[in-house]
């Protein structure tokens, strides 16, 4: 695959009434084309900048916005119009002509672009078939669900025939599982068209069922990048654990000793590890935190381990971890206290 979105040391900042605020600081990034990259941080990261960056909504202050080998910030008005054109984008709330059909507002983008009305009608309807909303084409958007509106959204960006798709936030205004549904339909639309798509989301749930690769901001900055196995399987900043580890963030408040994290994939989530240390050591372990998840179709997970007090045997429990490829991590309680402490 060719690299279709190149970012280089860019760098956009805000002037309000306390002051300059820096939204984006020397960002370096690269996404493949065909993939699902996925952008991720909690709120404030900057996540929304980036990626109206992207299509230069928002001009960054400094450095480059390289798409399809062309940098946004040097072409003519003109010229980032036409580019344009081939970078689609879908929002949290939709964005639909409230007073216009379902069908209407799919076509109007074909209509603008040129296409005769009754084209326009002919391919809307093509691609309302394709996000599985045909028989809405007569309805309005105040008739709809959150999912069919955002349906309708898709269906009119690609009515476009879009290169790369930005979404931003796009799932945040909507149920578990209509989420899964639109994510699932964003798949399918990757595979069949051969779409870029970058999602921005503050959701790891979103990141696990459908990037492939993804990266990390934390206030501005790009704290950590690679495939999406990589960020679950052995996050290596504390702003990508965080998050990856959100469902453990009650050891905070442990007092316990000789706790490791281990994480397991593949194969070794349906192995009884535990069970085979139990009964060759011969000694209880405690369980204190354990989560499962599938990532690309793959089970993924981890668990917090209280390892006993006898030194010997929790060395040889560690080793076998090891072997068995789960990387045991030592867990300080006292420092997750003292960030969440710094947190509050």
């Amino acid at each position: 695959m060719s690299r279709i979105i190149e970012i280089k040391k860019l760098n956009k900042s805000y002037r309000t009434d306390k002051g300059e605020v820096q939204a984006l600081t020397d960002i370096n990034l690269e996404i493949e084309e065909k993939d699902i990259y996925g952008i991720i941080g909690l709120s404030g990261a900057g996540k929304s900048t980036l990626v109206r960056c992207m299509n230069l909504l928002e001009r960054p202050n400094s450095g480059e916005v390289i798409v399809k080998g062309s940098d946004l910030t040097k072409l003519s008005d003109k010229s980032l119009r036409e580019q344009r054109k081939k970078i689609g984008m879908i929002f949290q709330h939709f964005n639909l002509l409230m007073q216009q059909s379902v069908l209407d507002n799919v076509a109007f983008p074909l209509e603008i672009a040129g296409t005769g009305k009754k084209e326009a009608r002919r391919k809307a309807l093509e691609y309302l078939e394709t996000v599985g909303l045909s028989e809405k084409a007569s309805s309005y958007p105040a008739q709809l669900s959150g999912g069919q509106k955002q349906r309708v959204a898709i269906a009119r960006v690609l009515a476009s025939r879009p290169d790369i798709l930005l979404c931003d936030e796009a799932t945040s205004a909507l149920d578990p599982q209509t989420t899964k549904s639109i994510l699932g339909l964003l798949k399918e639309i990757n595979s069949k068209f051969g779409i870029t798509i970058v999602v921005i989301t503050h959701e790891m749930s979103v990141i696990q069922e459908i990037c492939t690769h993804v990266a990390v901001l934390d206030h501005g900055v790009l704290v950590e990048s690679g495939t999406t196995d990589e960020l679950f399987r052995a996050p290596k900043t504390d702003e990508a654990k965080r998050l990856v580890f959100s469902g453990s963030e009650h050891i905070i408040n442990m007092t316990s000793e000789n706790v490791v994290r281990i994480s397991f994939h593949g194969g070794s989530a349906y192995e009884p590890i535990l069970g085979n240390i139990i009964l060759e050591i011969k000694t209880p372990l405690n369980i204190l935190y354990a989560d499962t998840r599938t990532v690309n179709g793959n089970a993924e997970g981890e668990m917090l381990i209280q390892l006993p007090p006898d030194e010997e045997k929790a060395k040889r429990i560690t080793d076998y971890f090891r072997e068995k490829g789960l990387d045991p991590k030592e867990v300080e309680s006292n420092a997750y206290r003292q960030r969440n402490s710094d947190d509050t």
